[in-house]
């Protein structure tokens, strides 16, 4: 056993930044921890890291080394929260958020309103592969009709977070879905159909209580002035019309043919920008107004500038709808908004790179999985590290890559199949991120759904329950698949 100074030593860089990040949380309350501090907290932890690192015989070089691989692997994601900020501004614009508002307004019965929320989260979530865009596209949708109905927002953030992380889990289509199989040496297709043991049960847990939680509200009736003024108000405001549908069909049918997120999600808002063309030009024109634009072009006999759309892009919506709750929601901040959440990305990459490159990581591993000789430990210590590095590492990938390789070994001398492997860290990695409130995850659907992680967290049913279902599957010996005899 590896004896008290050096597990200190090992654990150090942890102890050093989790009372931190604990404290932001505290002092920071709304998300404000998010704007600062926690990417403050990252770097010292990480330069305290170095500074053990580099007494332990570890190269400068070779610590720059695992930073600028751990930023670059980043770089995609980085690029997506772009270009999400600026579709979620742009698809308020041109009408798509409030038609979803005002269309789903009137097919919502309150008493089902939570389960309803999880499951058409969940189809968009398959649909797109991502739960990052179900949030921000029909989450904020979901969010605005909460407000109206009176039905609590963490209740509404924990239904359309567990339906999008169930689709993100389950979509061919999802990176981590992909990256889960990657890592362990199984295959996409078998890695879904394992995951189905595991997350068909959670999901149908997770919409009976909702079901049952919906109960409260049997007695809630539809404010009926409300709505109707409500629904006066984004008419006034938004052409609304089926036709603007359109745009969310054509983003399904590029996934579906397998387009690359990036480019996919560009042709969204480069779409969603020139549907504000066609069907938002009054809109447009009380904008200028408002702003004395003086860019001024003409379509379709609208008057309507490129400077408005490029302003909403980069810098974010600002309606107002004589509504305070709804303004809230279809007030975003564009790319610009996303800044703070991409500083955390890198925040948290340099401090994985030091943690990797330093051997801080394959030392706490090598921790978990001492004497694990039985699947129950083993699946339980792949379970727990998971858990671990979302919350030391704050990010969902590396939750998923460094157990991946960490344990691909221990199961094969266990033989245990890779499947085992991969749906564990998808149950426990995945996503448990989102439930961590300084993870990349947490940061970006609290700045989405504009709700504090700590408000959500308990209602996060299905998040909750995976890792618990995986355990036990271990636990009770089903669906345990062993590695042939060769």
């Amino acid at each position: 056993m590896k004896n008290i100074k050096e597990i200190l030593n090992i654990f150090s860089p942890i102890i050093i930044l989790i009372p931190m990040l604990i404290y932001n949380v505290i002092k920071f309350p709304e998300g404000g921890s998010l704007e600062g501090p926690n990417q403050i907290a990252l770097i010292i932890a990480a330069f305290f890291a170095g500074t053990i690192a580099l007494k332990n015989n570890v190269s400068l070089k070779n610590l720059t080394k695992g930073i600028i691989i751990n930023i670059k692997s980043s770089m995609n994601a980085m690029i997506i929260l772009l270009i999400i900020g600026g579709l979620t501004a742009t698809w308020i614009l041109c009408g798509i958020v409030p038609a979803m508002i005002y269309y789903g307004i009137e097919i919502i019965n309150p008493r089902f309103f939570l389960v309803t929320a999880c499951i058409l989260c969940s189809i968009v979530s398959i649909s797109t592969g991502s739960s990052w865009t179900t949030a921000a596209t029909i989450g904020i949708a979901l969010m605005g009709i909460s407000e109206l109905i009176g039905v609590e927002k963490g209740l509404t953030a924990g239904a359309i977070i567990s339906g999008a992380y169930f689709g993100d889990k389950m979509s061919p289509l999802s990176e981590t879905t992909n990256l889960a199989p990657s890592v362990s040496g199984s295959t996409l297709i078998n890695h879904i159909k394992y995951m189905g043991y595991t997350t068909i049960p959670t999901i149908t847990i997770t919409l009976l209580l909702f079901f049952i939680i919906g109960f409260q509200y049997t007695n809630t009736t539809m404010p009926t002035d409300e709505i109707n003024n409500l629904q006066s108000s984004i008419k006034s405001h938004f052409y609304i019309g089926v036709e603007l549908f359109i745009l969310p069909l054509i983003i399904v049918a590029l996934i579906y043919k397998k387009i690359s997120a990036i480019t996919t999600l560009s042709a969204g808002l480069l779409i969603g920008a020139l549907f504000v063309f066609i069907f938002q030009g009054e809109l447009l024109s009380q904008i200028n107004m408002t702003t004395s634009s003086c860019s001024n072009i003409y379509a379709l006999g609208n008057p309507i500038t490129i400077e408005t759309i490029t302003k909403t892009i980069f810098l974010g919506t600002d309606i107002d709808i004589n509504n305070n709750n709804i303004n809230q929601l279809l007030n975003r901040g564009g790319m610009f908004g996303m800044v703070w959440i991409i500083l955390l990305v890198l925040s948290a990459m340099i401090f994985g790179g030091v943690m990797y490159k330093g051997k801080f990581l394959s030392k706490m591993t090598s921790l978990l999985i001492t004497n694990s000789s039985s699947k129950i430990a083993i699946i339980g210590s792949t379970s727990g590290s998971c858990l671990f590095f979302n919350i030391s590492t704050c990010d969902q990938y590396l939750a998923i890559v460094i157990p991946g390789r960490m344990f691909k070994e221990v199961y094969e001398e266990h033989k245990l199949a890779p499947v085992n492997l991969s749906r564990t860290i998808e149950d426990s990695g995945t996503v448990t991120s989102v439930l961590v409130p300084w993870n990349t995850c947490a940061a970006y659907h609290a700045e989405t759904l504009a709700i504090n992680p700590i408000a959500y967290l308990p209602f996060c049913f299905f998040n909750i329950i995976s890792p618990f279902m995986t355990l036990f599957f271990a636990y009770m010996n089903i669906r345990i698949k062993k590695l042939k005899k060769s």
